[in-house]
């Protein structure tokens, strides 16, 4: 292992871009990072606000290697520090954590390690750091070695407005007082604005350097599908359509196992994961999600912080999010490599019940109000016709202006027609009742409702009062939400959802504004495209590395992204390099992995690029319209229909597909048992002749199923 950080460091560096390249293996630093490690650098303090995936663990890392002494982690899971721990030692930093789950004499071991200099980054426990027992420890480091600063990882925590609040963490104030010269940085994925102005206080971080990055992840694909009746198999469905790893998350322990359960059955390597395990049986399955053993995680939001996995390719909420900020932070645990990933929910207004039914189980009032409200603020999401990653970045401060081409609604928008006039009537009767109530209330009025609250208030007496009446309730609820997603009116956040007129209001009721809102059934999608053959060479490539990283991983005992990323594997299998001079150039490959890693890599696709040069069976560009419509979860009739083409062409495909590697799940088509019969029986009389089969299967089997299973049989052999 080496070491880095000697004091004069620093100086031996030409730049910041040329340490980043020595220790990470990144050529240029993320937006926004820089500036926040040249101020790290200067010893100031700093609050940064960094979306997951967005680097902001290297946004104190890097500056700990660059300073002379120890730079102190506070993570509040012993998982996040083995994952962020181990990533470091395979990049040959000295890193280590102190937790409950080592012996006496390791910890010791590890002390003796911290005191010598040989470690950089020490990764520990708030309760840990702040106990009588650590804290004479703590003063020997700052004396003998030096605390070039305190990094509070998740600290939202420390905010009883945040969605994680831990009390343990408002004692991490100790630390300024008594280290009043250590710079100390707070770190988050998501904090509104008052979280962040919580923090700031909660720490006592003096004039503090404030970095808000962009909570947007263009990588990250949302949509919402309505909840079928039969759900279970909806899900299925859709996991089988997938590639990677993934998430899917529900609300009560009972779902969880019993999900976990249905799709072990149904062939999908699945875990469970709920507050009700033992803490055993947790880190267990933890650990063989996280290290590729299993591909779906099936869990209760217990299974949430922490969750150092970056190549999550997708991400389903089965059952409905409480808040926005809980469904931006769950859905955010998909695609932290950067690569495309997928945030699904199933929306099904039956879980409304459940969510309802645990809120009023809080005794406090306002913590009451402030549930259903953000209740309100999710179903108006899952309901928005609007581009969904504005209605996400707008809860959080964050104005994102047109079509991102990232989501359901923005790839498939409904027809847009001009409200303008229905808005003014809208915002007239908002101002008529004196910005004093909320949506229902003001729809009431428009609707010429006979509730006795309107006569008591004396609205039934307005000019707005029942001139909406040739509209729905649904259809004034939706210009509703419209309004309030693009910012044309503002509703409160206390609990009391009331709307209230803001400038662009008035330019609308001034006919200043025109208004244009979608209105109607979603389109069906054209899942049709072009087949590109470099594209399929490409991802052929990719999973023979992904094969050879996780036996390399599994060899370590580390989770395969510790090796490379996904985004690092999607670059070597798109420049195919060859030589340790053209690995070296690769993002995410620093010399340390070259030295340990680069000759397996290399001769991996070298090895590839000669097969390449034999005539090999591609699919072709029929097939791969077969497989996309496939992956959409069409059945085999259906594709035929869309095409135009027998059901058994479409079958004479699919056996290509399985032949050539490509993901289709045989399971769906044949039955294990029969599957096992029909390889008896071709192992027997050859799989040329599908005739000679048949007659020796007898009428229980159909071509179909055995022109299947011999492309099965002919990829294994």
């Amino acid at each position: 292992m080496r070491f880095f950080g000697t004091q004069d460091m620093m100086y031996q560096l030409n730049s910041l871009e040329t340490a980043l390249k020595q220790y990470f293996g990144y050529d240029n630093f993320r937006p926004g990072q820089r500036q926040i490690i040249e101020e790290a650098l200067q010893n100031r303090d700093l609050l940064v606000i960094m979306p997951t995936g967005g680097g902001k663990s290297l946004c104190f890392q890097l500056p700990a290697l660059l300073k002379p002494g120890l730079t102190v982690v506070v993570s509040p899971l012993i998982s996040l520090m083995q994952d962020q721990v181990d990533a470091l030692l395979d990049n040959g930093i000295g890193a280590t954590f102190l937790n409950s789950s080592l012996g006496l004499s390791e910890i010791r071991s590890r002390e003796m390690a911290i005191l010598k200099n040989k470690i950089k980054l020490l990764y520990v426990a708030p309760e840990r750091l702040l106990s009588e027992k650590f804290t004479p420890f703590l003063d020997k480091i700052a004396l003998d070695v030096g605390i070039s600063a305190f990094a509070i990882d998740e600290a939202h925590c420390v905010s009883e407005w945040g969605h994680d609040f831990r009390p343990e963490y408002r004692q991490l104030r100790q630390l300024r007082q008594r280290y009043p010269s250590v710079p100390m940085f707070g770190l988050t994925a998501t904090a509104t604005k008052r979280v962040q102005e919580d923090i700031i206080v909660q720490l006592g971080l003096k004039n503090p350097g404030v970095h808000i990055a962009s909570f947007n992840r263009p990588n990250l694909y949302y949509d919402v599908r309505p909840k079928q009746q039969r759900s279970y198999d909806q899900l299925l469905k859709y996991i089988r359509t997938q590639k990677g790893s993934g998430i899917v998350y529900c609300l009560s322990r009972r779902n969880v196992d019993e999900i976990a359960f249905r799709l072990q059955k149904d062939g999908i390597s699945a875990l469970p994961y709920h507050a009700g395990m033992t803490d055993e049986a947790r880190t267990l399955n933890q650990t063989r999600f996280i290290r590729d053993d299993a591909q779906v995680m099936v869990a209760t939001i217990a299974f949430g912080m922490g969750i150092n996995k970056l190549d999550v390719r997708f991400v389903v909420h089965f059952d409905l999010p409480r808040n926005l900020e809980s469904y931006y932070q769950e859905s955010g645990r998909a695609g932290r490599d950067g690569e495309p990933a997928k945030c699904t929910i199933f929306l099904g207004f039956g879980d409304l019940k459940k969510i309802e039914y645990i809120i009023e189980q809080k005794s406090n009032p306002q913590e009451k109000k402030i549930a259903q409200q953000q209740l309100r603020q999710v179903i108006n999401y899952a309901e928005g016709t609007e581009c969904r990653r504005t209605i996400v970045l707008r809860y959080f401060g964050e104005r994102f202006q047109g079509n991102c081409d990232n989501c359901d609604n923005c790839r498939h928008p409904q027809p847009v027609e001009d409200w303008t006039i229905e808005a003014q009537k809208f915002l007239s009767c908002v101002a008529r009742c004196r910005e004093r109530f909320g949506m229902s209330y003001i729809i009431d009025v428009l609707r010429g409702s006979n509730s006795r609250r309107i006569e008591q208030n004396g609205h039934h007496l307005l000019s707005t009062y029942g001139i909406g009446k040739d509209r729905t309730k649904e259809e004034w609820k939706n210009l509703g939400r419209s309004l309030i997603h693009q910012g044309l009116v503002d509703e409160t956040s206390d609990g009391l959802p009331v709307l209230k007129l803001n400038s662009r209001s008035w330019e609308i009721l001034r006919k200043q504004r025109s208004v244009q809102i979608a209105i109607a059934q979603k389109s069906a999608e054209n899942v049709l495209g072009k087949y590109n053959p470099r594209k399929a060479e490409t991802e052929l490539l990719l999973e023979r590395l992904r094969q050879l990283r996780k036996y390399i991983a599994d060899a370590n005992s580390v989770a395969p992204y510790v090796i490379f990323p996904d985004s690092t594997l999607r670059l070597m299998a798109e420049k195919k390099p060859q030589t340790r001079e053209s690995f070296a150039k690769i993002s995410g490959v620093t010399d340390y992995k070259i030295n340990q890693y680069g000759d397996q890599f290399i001769s991996e696709i070298r090895d590839f690029c000669q097969e390449q040069e034999l005539p090999i069976a591609l699919p072709k560009h029929t097939q791969m319209i077969t497989l996309q419509l496939y992956q959409q979860g069409l059945s085999v009739e259906e594709i035929a229909k869309e095409r135009s083409l027998k059901a058994s062409t479409i079958y004479e495909h699919l056996s290509n597909l399985i032949a050539t590697h490509q993901p289709v799940d045989i399971n769906e088509f044949v039955l294990p048992v029969k599957q096992d019969l029909i390889v008896q029986a071709i192992q027997k009389h050859g799989a040329n002749s599908l005739k000679t089969l048949k007659e020796n299967l007898g009428e229980n089997f159909s071509y179909e199923e055995i022109k299947l299973v011999v492309g099965w049989w002919r990829r294994e052999n």
